[in-house]
């Protein structure tokens, strides 16, 4: 499929009967190279992420899972195929058109968490909403919000080298909620964490999954993929498997 829609218009006669996708991957692939040194990271995957998901895409080094990432979160843009974001296309967009989309529709959660030493745990958290155009004091309320909600309201005043790795990561979820995203988007999010803590963000993310709003974590950790509701595995730039986890 090629061509592309306004900002503000659907694409039309994409979308089945029933809630519409948040996010969704048609037929895309990702070619590195070109000619006869050309490499196929994705090869004709298709994704469709619900409302409502607790969706984890799994699979071994090569996979293609960091390239996946890359398309869902609109950091980058497919060789062929389309993303939709919201029903509206965003494949054909700038840069500066792609940025506004993830700003407002996709929160990011890294395996390193990227808080920014001189700031205490509510300055990184407002660092979000920054460009939203909010006077300081509605920022500063949502950030405490943010952080209430992740349980470190407590050590809002503390900077990240007084917290803990757990901590770290939190104040880091919060900052990825902050801005109320439709699709929260997590990369390895507890690679760098203990299994104590690990456990801790895992049931915070658990806690965040609701009817409006996806959770899409990438992992190559089965006890992080396996927790999911929706699971999704990856071998050589392809999906190979989908799966729910049965009810109890």
């Amino acid at each position: 499929m090629t061509g592309s829609a306004p900002d503000d218009t659907p694409v039309d006669g994409l979308a089945a009967a029933g809630p519409a996708p948040l996010l969704e991957l048609v037929d895309v692939s990702r070619l590195y190279g070109s000619g006869d040194a050309a490499v196929a990271a994705l090869s004709h995957v298709s994704l469709r992420v619900m409302p409502g998901d607790f969706l984890s895409i799994m699979g071994p080094s090569g996979s293609g899972k960091s390239t996946m990432l890359g398309l869902l979160g609109c950091l980058d843009v497919p060789t062929t195929g389309m993303i939709l974001v919201g029903g509206h296309e965003v494949t054909a967009m700038n840069d500066d058109e792609r940025s506004r989309v993830r700003g407002r529709e996709i929160g990011f959660l890294f395996q390193q968490f990227h808080l920014i030493p001189h700031l205490d745990a509510l300055g990184n958290v407002e660092t979000a909403l920054l460009y939203r155009g909010l006077r300081p004091k509605e920022r500063r309320e949502r950030s405490r919000a943010a952080l209430d909600r992740v349980g470190l309201l407590h050590r809002h005043d503390h900077r990240p080298v007084q917290l803990s790795g757990g901590e770290q990561q939190r104040v880091a979820l919060a900052r990825a909620l902050v801005t109320e995203p439709n699709i929260l988007l997590g990369d390895e999010p507890t690679g760098a964490l203990d299994s104590k803590n690990a456990d801790n963000v895992m049931e915070i993310f658990a806690s965040l999954q609701s009817p409006e709003r996806a959770v899409v974590l990438v992992t190559h950790d089965p006890n992080v993929g396996d927790a999911a509701e929706r699971r999704v595995r990856m071998r050589d730039g392809t999906i190979v498997a989908e799966e729910r986890r049965s009810a109890a």
